[in-house]
């Protein structure tokens, strides 16, 4: 079988991008990072996701994104509740600096000593936070920097960056994802979950969540703090 990896958060965009590429036939190696973000609810939602649809390997690597702070998932800022979620100029607090090109750099290491000529990462550009490493330009970019700085590619074998949620909305997404059987029950989206691991339904990640369900008159099966 042909392999990807997918770097799977234990979020919905993730969980769903591992469905289309089972959906596409890979052999999928999933990786997943403790990062120094806020919570580990989301490698354990990665684990069940991983085991769920069986996949070949599941790493999860220790990087420390603490040591450069600049984000409230990172660091000793407050994630910020209720705010407009129109996308404007200024990009949140919750953008953590660099993360997808840090994670997209250790994929393409995995890349290729796996062989794989494919990389999935979910971001999305429609219904989002405004981070600037969710659009489609610097997707593309990524793949030219991949395609200059592998011996894979130099040989013959380039990787692909494989983004198939970046132009939909996000009730499509769920839409994609309960067609595709995505358990998401087990998936972990809040920013600033309780005690209990409840999802606080306030932070930008929640609401973009709940509204996407409920555009598809859909109940969220994800456990929130006030429901």
């Amino acid at each position: 079988m042909k392999t990807a990896i997918v770097l799977l958060s234990g979020g919905l965009d993730s969980a769903t991008t591992l469905a289309v590429a089972r959906d596409e036939d890979f052999d999928v190696v999933a990786l997943s990072f403790r990062y120094g973000q806020r919570h580990a609810l989301e490698i354990d939602a990665a684990r069940a996701i991983a085991r769920h649809f069986g996949v070949r390997e599941h790493r999860v690597v220790d990087i420390d994104l603490r040591a450069f702070g600049g984000s409230a998932l990172t660091d000793d800022i407050p994630v910020p509740k209720d705010r407009p979620l129109e996308t404007g100029p200024e990009i949140p607090i919750t953008y953590v600096p660099a993360r997808n090109t840090i994670f997209l750099a250790f994929a393409l290491a995995v890349a290729e000593v796996s062989s794989a000529r494919d990389i999935f990462i979910g971001v999305n550009a429609v219904d989002y936070s405004g981070y600037p490493d969710c659009r489609p330009q610097y997707i593309a970019a990524f793949e030219q920097l991949a395609a200059l700085a592998t011996r894979a590619a130099v040989e013959g074998r380039p990787t692909r960056i494989r983004a198939p949620l970046i132009a939909l909305p996000k009730h499509e997404i769920v839409a994609l994802g309960l067609r595709l059987g995505v358990p998401f029950g087990l998936t972990r989206s809040c920013y600033d979950p309780d005690p209990a691991g409840r999802a606080c339904g306030r932070c930008d990640s929640c609401r973009i969540r709940l509204a996407a369900f409920q555009t598809l008159g859909r109940p969220d099966p994800a456990s929130y703090a006030d429901r």
